[in-house]
């Protein structure tokens, strides 16, 4: 890996530290809107409850981030950061400077993510298939 494991570690704590400002930010915005207390017509209701559920949401994806930040580290600590964890290959470091926490290739991504929606669109079709049997059985 050309680049230095400092500087990728300093990379890495950086955005770790944003990541952390962030989640904080949410909490706080989070705490400051009351959650029982109807406020306006039921379109103002759904509105802040609509902001809520955002705000929860992005605060998932800031603790799901957190959490791949500090694997990362642990993994540049342990020598094993920049290493595709599919094919073993090195990650190139344009990929690692987009994403610093990456764990596999692009190639390796790419192919996991294609396996992924194949599966899940499996689930989805036996899903409907079981509804409707179930519906055929009522009639």
């Amino acid at each position: 890996m050309t680049e230095k494991p400092e500087e990728l570690k300093a990379m890495l704590l950086k955005m770790k530290e944003e990541t952390l400002k962030e989640i904080n930010k949410t909490v706080k915005s989070g705490s400051d809107i009351p959650v029982n207390e109807p406020s306006g017509d039921i379109y103002d209701q759904a509105s802040s409850e609509r902001d809520r559920e955002l705000g929860l949401l992005l605060g998932d994806r800031e603790r799901e981030k957190l959490r791949n930040i500090d694997e990362a580290l642990l993994r540049l600590e342990e020598g094993e950061y920049g290493i595709c964890e599919e094919c073993e290959e090195e990650i190139p470091i344009g990929r690692l400077k987009i994403v610093p926490f990456a764990r596999h290739c692009v190639k390796c991504k790419a192919d996991l993510e294609k396996q992924q929606a194949q599966t899940k669109r499996f689930e989805e079709d036996r899903a409907y298939r079981d509804i409707a049997l179930g519906e055929e059985e009522e009639g």
